[in-house]
């Protein structure tokens, strides 16, 4: 594939919440075709039936099929790193959705696995094409800010309350530290596309509500190799609320999303402050940044555009993930040299 848009068919390995949302953004897309929805559970081939897909029995069909091009894996945590590599040996480009790993070791062994292929990866980290992340990310590169001292950022909601105990999205073992698989990594991922390697994490979880064996608060505090600091939370049974505010000597920049990157919803407000004077603000409208990644990627296989994800920074992120999750555990000060 080497004409601008060119057509990228892929197969959705999952039909969860998140499958079911990619299967609906992708339906009569441009030049991204969905061949079919890979999902092994009979109970859902006719909802799959319903959206005018077709159910491809497992992973293993898919990969034998010659006009896919990739997998986009919306499968449980634990699963990534082995479908990750069976995409790759079947010469097959693969999207997954966060995280790519549950350790550093983990992430290390996919990402070697599509280099060895010669396949390419893209990850489930859509918030760096919204709008105004990206205005924000432009500030900060052309040193607006002055120097940066120090960012908050926050992602929580009450999407997933429902889901059962004993689920897997409610064990430690496969979503740990709370939030942070769920909503957190999103932020990880900024901060470090926005300031460069963490080196030290201090984490918490907290079990309020919910009652998930994960917990359902995470707070974090990070120390970059850069000299500014960061705190995040993500707490999995509140209103909606986003938010990304950034410090510098110069100026502070505050974003705060109306609505989820999954629901078309309200706007975007960024707010400006710099010393005496009145605090701006410019709105943005709700965009589909999960598609705008999807796209990125195809544009990424084809060879017509370049992919803002670099490798060392996708795994970066999982060593993150595994020293906050180490962090929380064991209520200590976490290196990432040791990771």
């Amino acid at each position: 594939m080497t004409a601008q848009n060119a057509p990228l068919t892929v197969a959705i390995a999952g039909f969860g919440w998140w499958g079911k949302h990619i299967a609906t953004r992708l339906k009569s897309h441009p030049f991204i075709k969905v061949a079919g929805i890979i999902e092994p559970f009979a109970g859902n081939h006719s909802a799959i039936g319903d959206m005018g897909l077709s159910v491809i029995p497992d992973l293993a069909h898919a990969l034998n099929q010659n006009s896919i091009d990739a997998i986009i894996l919306t499968t449980p945590n634990l699963l990534h790193e082995e479908q990750v590599i069976q995409c790759a040996s079947a010469g097959k480009h693969v999207f997954c959705e966060k995280p790519l790993g549950l350790t550093a070791a983990s992430a290390r062994r996919s990402v070697a696995a599509c280099k060895e292929a010669g396949v390419l990866l893209g990850i489930g980290h859509e918030r760096r094409f919204e709008p105004a992340m990206l205005a924000l990310k432009s500030s900060l590169d052309n040193n607006e800010l002055g120097t940066v001292m120090h960012a908050e950022a926050a992602f929580s909601h009450d999407k997933l309350i429902h889901t059962p105990k004993g689920d897997w999205r409610t064990s430690k073992k496969v979503c740990p530290a709370a939030g942070m698989t769920a909503m957190g990594i999103h932020l990880t991922d900024l901060l470090i596309s926005f300031f460069g390697r963490v080196e030290t994490v201090q984490a918490l979880t907290a079990s309020r509500s919910l009652g998930w064996e994960t917990g359902d608060v995470v707070t974090v505090q990070l120390g970059f190799e850069a000299g500014m600091t960061a705190t995040l939370s993500a707490v999995l049974h509140t209103p909606h609320f986003i938010r990304m505010h950034v410090f510098g000597t110069d100026k502070w920049i505050e974003v705060l999303n109306d609505s989820h990157p999954d629901t078309p919803d309200g706007i975007v407000r960024v707010l400006t402050a710099q010393t005496g004077q009145p605090v701006e603000q410019k709105n943005y409208d709700w965009e589909d940044a999960v598609v705008a990644n999807l796209e990125s990627f195809a544009r990424y296989v084809s060879g017509t555009g370049s992919y803002p994800f670099s490798l060392e920074e996708i795994v970066h992120n999982i060593e993150v993930l595994e020293a906050i999750a180490k962090s929380a555990e064991n209520r200590e000060t976490i290196s990432l040299k040791d990771i």
